[in-house]
């Protein structure tokens, strides 16, 4: 029987084909990739915890984060029965988890104003909003005569 011979390696020599070598080994030679930030993956989508673990993380002192009032809890607790609704129907019914409910009602989430809205929407009521301290503006030119002004605030004149 003849005996076969085997080729015992690759060529990895430069092969050249085509008129004055490869221009697109030229342009990728000199190409280069940066990673951008947030690409890939599904980072965009925010959810209240991740809303909650962000707050916690780019807090700085220890006690300022800012959780839910008793006066918000419990107006959410009663207003909850008072339409005889469980915290899972009311959870799914604002397109919400049942745990951030419990949280609210238990005083140890997060003030969140978009999911204080559609409590505020779900269960037909104002609830106490966390307020920021507000300052109380001077009163300027309080000698001085009064004069009604007909321009309202940034716009244009008032029509009579």
């Amino acid at each position: 029987m003849p005996q076969r011979t085997f080729a015992t390696g690759q060529d990895w020599s430069v092969q050249t084909t085509g008129k004055g070598g490869s221009s697109a080994a030229k342009i990728a030679q000199s190409m280069t990739t940066q990673k951008r930030f947030g690409a890939g993956g599904n980072s965009g989508t925010t959810t209240v915890a991740g809303i909650s673990a962000k707050k916690l993380e780019e807090a700085d002192d220890v006690g300022t984060i800012q959780r839910v009032d008793k006066s918000l809890s419990k107006a959410i607790m009663q207003a909850r029965t008072a339409q005889k609704l469980s915290q899972k129907d009311l959870a799914t019914a604002i397109n919400a988890k049942p745990q951030i409910i419990a949280e609210y009602e238990n005083g140890k989430a997060i003030p969140d104003p978009g999911v204080i809205s559609k409590l505020e929407r779900k269960l037909k009521t104002k609830l106490p909003r966390p307020g920021k301290k507000s300052k109380v503006p001077a009163k300027e030119g309080a000698g001085k005569s009064q004069q009604k002004s007909t321009l309202t605030r940034g716009g244009p004149p008032k029509r009579r």
